[in-house]
């Protein structure tokens, strides 16, 4: 029996959707960027790239997008870094609506300083078995983790990447490096195990 490729979405309305693309397709997924109702069909997982959050949640009320939003998210897995994890935590502050709220952490915007601050570091990252090149762009804090959270990589002993469940954020940017370790993990220890799920539900 073939197996058949795994699909992302990529949520494409504002923000890095492109390199997020290039990246899942590197980690030998197939892609569909993610804008109108009808795209959230037959998705495996979802992918919230980074971006302005301000921006993507007008959008996402502009273009009546929230409620499919939300339902994908929950059923699917997602992955999701700095604007994209804004979106999914809770307490993010002077947002134009309430964030998603499904991801069990506090998150600080542009909390490791503006564009000007943005670095690049090697991070500890547990779930690769060793580090990780990160690059931060005005990038936000997890400033609470909640009991059911995991960390799966840290910056000088500080969380930036947390998973929940189906649900995995990052702080920083693994699209602009050419390692794609991170999004192959996701797929094989996330994607695969929930589609081997929905497969033996049928």
């Amino acid at each position: 029996m073939v197996t058949a490729p795994t699909v992302v979405g990529v949520f494409a309305l504002q923000g890095d959707f492109a390199r997020h693309a290039a990246a899942w397709h590197s980690a030998g997924a197939q892609v569909r960027e993610v804008r109108t109702r009808a795209d959230f069909e037959g998705l495996d997982a979802l992918s919230m790239p980074g971006g302005e959050s301000t921006t993507m949640l007008r959008l996402l009320g502009v273009l009546g997008l929230r409620k499919e939003l939300e339902q994908a998210i929950d059923t699917l897995p997602v992955f999701a870094t700095c604007a994209g994890a804004i979106l999914l935590g809770k307490g993010g502050e002077h947002l134009p609506a309430p964030p998603l709220g499904v991801l069990d952490v506090d998150v600080a915007r542009n909390a490791y300083g503006r564009q000007v601050d943005s670095f690049e570091a090697d991070l500890d990252c547990g779930v690769l078995g060793g580090p990780v090149r990160g690059v931060f762009i005005r990038a936000p804090r997890f400033t609470r983790l909640g009991p059911q959270v995991e960390t799966i990589a840290t910056h000088d002993g500080e969380p930036v990447g947390v998973r929940q469940g189906r649900l995995v954020a990052l702080a920083f940017h693994p699209e602009l490096t050419d390692d794609v370790r991170l999004f192959r993990w996701f797929l094989e220890q996330v994607v695969a195990p929930a589609r081997a799920t929905q497969g033996a539900a049928r």
